[in-house]
C-alpha cells in the first residue's frame, strides 16, 4: 500500500444517469463492476434502488417488480452471487423492522422470505445498526438498536448484542434463523459497528472481525468470533488504533480491513459527556488492519484531514464498496444544522486504488498483417489503462525459392515459450443463452458488451489523453502460436507439419449463438457454442447474465493509444528463435538476444491494439508526466520505429491505476506476415452427428491467391505429450477443396485432452495457395472437467 502522502484520491467529476439525492444510513454491495446502493436517509427514507457502472461511469435505475421493499436505513445489505438479502432497518422514525427480502439481479426480482424461526429462542427483534455479514451459505447478525417502547413516538433505546445464523437455500430463498453457542466473553451491546469476515489462506478457519460502534459512547474495540468453534476474544494489536467511532465503514481488500470516516470524540475524549453536537465531529481518517498480522496502520490521521479537496471530507452514515482492488465511497452527512434541525450530507463519489493491480493475461493476436497486429487481453478491473510493451528478434528474410512446408511433414510441436491464447469451443451445443458462462462470444460485424449501461458514457477522471485511434473493426481475428519441428520421433499415425519456416498463427473462431442480438449483420444459427474468449472482424460480445441491456457500440472503435509509460529495460529470458542471422535495417534487431530493451508501444485506455509502430528511449533524460502513480515518458520526443514483414515479436502488457503499473503479463511472441501466403481460414464451427462432429470454417479473408487446398489436424495422445504437455503433437485428418470435414468417432478416440486451462480437444486448419500454405487457426472444443472420452 502506497505511504498516506502518495494516496491517490479520485472523485468522479464525469457521469450519466439519474444520480441517487445524497442521504446517509445507506448500505451498498458490488456485482462485478457494478454498485447496489439502497436505502438511507435524508428528508425522508429512501426506498429506490440505484446502481452505479464503475466501467461506464453511468447511473441507472433498474425497473424493479415483485415484492419491493418499503425503504429502510441502517438495513443489513449483503450479496450472494447476483442475489441480495436486505434485512431490518429503520422504516419510519421509531419504527424498526425485522422482516428479510431477496433481491435477485439477474432479473430485478424483489421477493420477501420467511425464514423459520429457531429451534429454541426467538426470531431476531426488529432494529437498526446491526451489522449483517455473508460467508458461504450462512448470515450472520450481530447487535444493533432496537426500540423498547411499543409507541414509536416514545423512542426508548436498547443496545443489543445478540448474535443470529441464517442459513441460505442455495441460489433463492432461505432456510431459517439459528442462534448458535458461543463461547468465551462476548461484546459488549452496540449499534452502528462494522463487521467483515476473513478466512487467511494458510489455515481454513474464517473469522468475524466486529469494530467499534456505539453505546452511549463511541467504542474502539476490536472482537474477533472464530466461525469454526465459535470462539469470541479480543485480538492483541500493534499499532496505533484508530480513535473511537461509529457509523463507519470496513472493507476488507486482500488481507486487509480498512476503516473509513464515522463519528469520532471532538477532541480525542472517550465518553459523550453532554447531548451537545460539539463533543463529536465526522472524520475522513483512514486506517487498515492487516488481518494476518494484526497490525494498524494509519493512512490518513485526524490531524492530517485538509480542505485541499484532494480527498473526501469528514463523513459518516456513507457506505463503501471495494471492487477489485479499488474502494469507493458514496454520500454520507458531515455534520447537523441545528437552525435547519437537518443533516447536512455530501452528494460526492470517490475511489481510491489500495495497491497496484495485478499481471493482465497474455497478449492476444486478433490479426497479424505484413506490417501490424491487432491485439487484445483480458479486462483488468478498475484500471485506468494499460502499458503495451514489445522487443523484437532479427526479421525472417523470405527464401529465394519456395520453401514452404509440405503438409505432409512429421512431428510438429508446440514450443511452451511461445504459446498464444486459445480459442475455445465448448461440446456444449443444447445449451441456451441464458444459461450460458462464456466470457467472450464472437459474432459477425457487431460488438455487444453486456453492461448495464443504457447508451455508452465514460468518465473523464479514468480517460488518459487520447493520441491515437483506430477503427479495426473489420480485421479478421487471429492469434499467433509459434510453432517448431518436433525433435522427438514421429509417430506411426500421420503427423502433419503445417510448416516449417512459417510460424503458424491460431485465428479465434466465430461462434455462433441461438438468441437473436439485435444488431446489423448478426449471425444466428440453430445452435449454442460457449467459448471462453473469441472473437472475430474486430467484434466481441460480452455476456455477463440479463442484469444488462446490450449496446452495439464497438469496444474495438473506442480504442486508442495514449502517452507512453516508463520502460522496463531488462528481459532476461531470451526466447528461442526460429529466424537466421542474416542482418537487417530494423535497428531494434542489432541489439543482442541477452540484451534485448523492452520498448513502449504506447498506454492504451482499453484492452485493444493496433499496432504498427512502436517509441524507441534515446539515452538521456525524458520529460516525465503522470498518470496515476506511475512517471512516463513524454512520447512526442521518441523515435517511432515501424514494424517489418517476417518478424518475430514478443509482448508483454501491464495494467495501470491510482497506485502506479502493476506487473507484466506473462510474454507472447507472434509474427508479422510474410507476403504471399494465404492468410488462417475463420469463423470455425462444430457440431456433433452421428458420425462424430462436424468441422467446417469459412476462407481467409486474405487468400493471395487461389487456394489450392485446406488441411484439418488433431492433436493425438503420445508418450511426448505425457512427457512435457505443452508441446502438442497434430494428426492430419482432412486434405482437401471443402471448408468442411467428418471428425469420425475413431479419430476421436485417439484426440489428446488439454489442461493447460479448461479440458478441451485441439484442432487446427491451415489454407495453401501457390506459394504454400499459410498460419493456421486454433480452436480448442471443451469437454467438461471430466476425463471421459469425447461426445460422451
Amino acid at each position: 500500500m502506497a505511504a498516506p502522502s502518495l494516496l491517490n484520491w479520485r472523485r468522479v467529476s464525469s457521469f450519466t444517469g439519474p444520480v441517487p439525492r445524497a442521504r446517509h444510513g445507506h448500505r451498498a454491495v458490488a456485482i462485478r463492476e457494478l454498485m447496489i446502493i439502497f436505502g438511507g436517509g435524508n428528508e425522508g427514507i429512501a426506498d429506490e434502488l440505484h446502481v452505479y457502472n464503475t466501467v461506464t461511469n453511468q447511473w441507472f435505475l433498474p425497473a424493479v417488480r415483485g415484492d419491493i421493499p418499503p425503504g429502510c436505513a441502517a438495513h443489513g445489505f449483503v450479496c450472494d452471487g447476483t442475489r441480495i438479502l436486505v434485512f431490518g432497518g429503520m422504516v419510519e422514525y421509531g419504527r424498526y423492522s425485522n422482516e428479510l427480502y431477496e433481491l435477485q439481479a439477474s432479473r430485478w426480482l424483489w421477493r420477501k422470505v420467511k425464514p423459520h424461526p429457531p429451534s429454541s429462542g426467538l426470531p431476531p427483534c426488529p432494529r437498526l445498526g446491526h451489522s449483517f455479514s455473508l460467508y458461504g451459505n450462512k448470515c450472520y447478525l450481530f447487535g444493533g438498536l432496537a426500540n423498547e417502547s411499543e409507541d414509536s413516538n416514545n423512542n426508548v433505546p436498547r443496545y443489543l448484542n445478540d448474535f443470529y445464523e441464517l442459513e441460505l437455500q442455495h441460489g433463492s430463498g432461505v432456510v431459517g434463523w439459528s442462534i448458535p453457542v458461543t463461547k468465551g466473553i462476548v461484546p459488549s451491546p452496540r449499534e452502528s459497528h462494522t463487521a467483515v469476515i476473513y478466512c487467511r489462506r494458510d489455515s481454513g478457519s474464517p473469522k468475524m472481525y466486529v469494530f467499534g460502534g456505539m453505546c452511549g459512547a463511541r467504542l474502539d474495540d476490536l472482537w474477533q468470533l472464530d466461525l469454526e468453534t465459535m470462539s469470541w476474544s479480543k485480538p492483541e494489536t500493534k499499532g496505533t488504533v484508530p480513535l473511537p467511532r461509529s457509523l463507519h465503514t470496513a472493507s476488507v481488500i486482500g488481507n486487509k480491513m480498512y476503516i473509513f470516516g464515522g463519528w469520532v470524540p471532538h477532541k480525542g475524549e472517550n465518553i459523550e459527556a453532554s447531548p451537545h453536537d460539539c463533543e463529536w465531529r465526522c472524520t475522513s481518517s483512514f486506517s487498515y488492519l492487516n488481518l494476518d498480522t494484526a497490525e494498524w496502520t494509519t493512512l490518513v490521521s485526524d490531524s492530517q484531514e485538509d480542505k485541499k479537496n484532494s480527498r473526501p471530507r469528514p463523513r459518516a452514515g456513507h457506505c463503501a464498496v471495494a471492487i477489485g482492488t479499488r474502494l469507493y465511497f458514496w454520500s454520507g452527512r458531515d455534520g447537523y444544522k441545528k437552525a435547519l434541525n437537518s443533516q447536512v450530507c455530501c452528494k460526492d463519489l470517490w475511489y481510491l486504488d489500495t495497491e497496484k493491480p495485478p499481471a493482465p493475461s497474455q497478449v492476444q493476436l486478433i490479426k497479424a498483417t505484413t506490417n501490424s497486429f491487432h491485439v487484445k487481453w483480458d479486462e483488468v478491473p478498475t484500471v485506468e489503462g494499460y502499458l503495451l510493451q514489445l522487443n523484437t528478434d532479427l526479421p525472417y528474410q523470405a527464401p529465394s525459392s519456395d520453401s514452404s512446408a509440405s503438409p505432409n511433414m512429421q512431428g510438429v510441436r508446440m514450443d511452451p515459450h511461445r504459446q498464444g491464447s486459445n480459442s475455445i469451443i465448448p461440446n456444449s451445443i443444447s445449451d441456451t443463452m441464458n444459461s450460458t458462462k462464456s466470457e467472450h462470444t464472437a459474432m459477425k460485424g457487431t460488438s455487444v458488451k453486456n453492461k448495464p449501461d443504457l447508451k455508452a458514457s465514460t468518465d473523464s477522471s479514468a480517460i488518459l489523453h487520447s493520441s491515437l485511434a483506430t477503427n479495426a473493426s473489420n480485421h479478421n481475428s487471429s492469434v499467433v502460436d509459434m510453432l517448431r519441428k518436433s525433435e522427438g520421433p514421429h509417430t506411426s499415425a500421420d503427423i502433419g507439419a503445417l510448416s516449417s519456416c512459417l510460424d503458424l498463427r491460431t485465428v479465434i473462431p466465430e461462434t455462433s449463438v441461438s438468441s437473436t442480438v439485435s444488431s446489423a449483420q448478426t449471425m444466428v444459427t440453430q445452435q449454442t457454442i460457449k467459448t471462453e474468449s473469441s472473437s472475430t472482424n474486430g467484434a466481441v460480445v460480452k455476456d455477463e447474465t440479463s442484469l444488462t441491456t446490450f449496446s452495439t457500440k464497438s469496444e474495438v472503435d473506442e480504442t486508442c493509444a495514449l502517452p507512453a509509460a516508463k520502460i522496463s529495460r531488462v528481459e532476461t529470458r531470451a526466447a528461442a528463435t526460429p529466424f537466421s542471422k542474416e542482418t537487417t535495417s530494423n535497428p531494434v534487431a542489432t541489439v543482442k538476444a541477452g540484451e534485448r530493451q523492452w520498448c513502449d508501444v504506447g498506454i492504451f485506455k482499453n484492452n485493444t491494439a493496433l499496432v504498427s509502430q512502436f517509441y524507441l528511449l534515446p539515452k538521456g533524460k525524458q520529460s516525465i508526466s503522470k498518470i496515476g502513480n506511475a512517471d512516463v515518458p513524454d512520447y512526442s520526443l521518441l523515435k517511432k520505429q515501424d514494424l517489418v514483414p517476417g518478424t518475430g515479436y514478443r509482448f508483454r502488457v501491464a495494467a495501470i491505476n491510482g497506485c502506479g503499473i502493476g506487473p507484466f503479463s506473462k510474454i507472447s511472441e507472434f509474427k508479422t506476415c510474410i507476403p504471399g501466403f494465404p492468410g488462417a481460414p475463420s469463423a470455425v464451427r462444430i457440431s456433433k452427428n452421428v458420425d462424430g462432429i462436424h468441422l467446417s470454417w469459412e476462407p481467409p479473408t486474405s487468400p493471395s491467391g487461389n487456394i489450392l487446398e485446406y488441411s484439418a489436424y488433431l492433436a493425438i495422445r503420445t508418450a511426448q505429450i505425457q512427457d512435457n504437455p505443452s508441446q502438442l503433437v497434430f494428426m492430419k485428418i482432412y486434405c482437401g477443396l471443402k471448408t468442411s470435414c467428418i471428425v469420425t468417432a475413431g479419430q476421436l478416440a485417439n484426440a489428446h485432452i488439454d489442461y493447460t486451462s479448461r479440458p478441451a480437444i485441439v484442432f487446427r486448419i491451415s489454407a495453401k495457395n501457390e506459394k504454400g500454405y499459410g498460419p493456421a487457426t486454433q480452436v480448442r472444443w471443451l469437454q467438461g472437467n471430466n476425463k471421459k472420452a469425447p461426445l460422451n
